[in-house]
């Protein structure tokens, strides 16, 4: 690298061909992204992709004694993740926590009040 910036030209010129160098692989790189995004198509994921996902999940935590679980919070019908104790079956993390889902659906349907209801 030393090589390029001072490469037998005046070290102000070669540091501003490395630059511009620099800056065209990050357009092309970018450029790279923005096709994957847009050739990428998001396919809904179903139960069996999510269990596999899941299980290898538990396979690569096993060493910790502990395993994950998904569980479903009914209000917002979205998941979250608890980390539970294999030996003693207590929960050690979620995330997102419950109670800011919790929160979460409280505030929701107290801002549905407000708007649903004729004053």
């Amino acid at each position: 690298m030393i090589d390029k910036v001072t490469g037998g030209v005046s070290g102000v010129q070669s540091f501003t061909r490395l630059e511009n160098q620099t800056r065209e692989e990050v357009k092309q790189i970018q450029a790279q992204e923005r096709h994957h995004e847009e050739t990428t198509t998001k396919e809904p994921v179903t139960k069996e992709k999510m269990e596999d996902v899941v299980h290898g999940m538990n396979e690569f935590m096993s060493t910790s004694n502990t395993h994950l679980k998904f569980e479903f919070h009914d209000k917002l019908k979205e998941y979250y993740v608890t980390i539970v104790d294999d030996r003693t079956q207590e929960i050690v993390k979620e995330i997102p926590a419950k109670k800011m889902l919790d929160m979460h659906a409280a505030m929701t349907e107290f801002v549905g009040l407000l708007v649903d209801k004729k004053v």
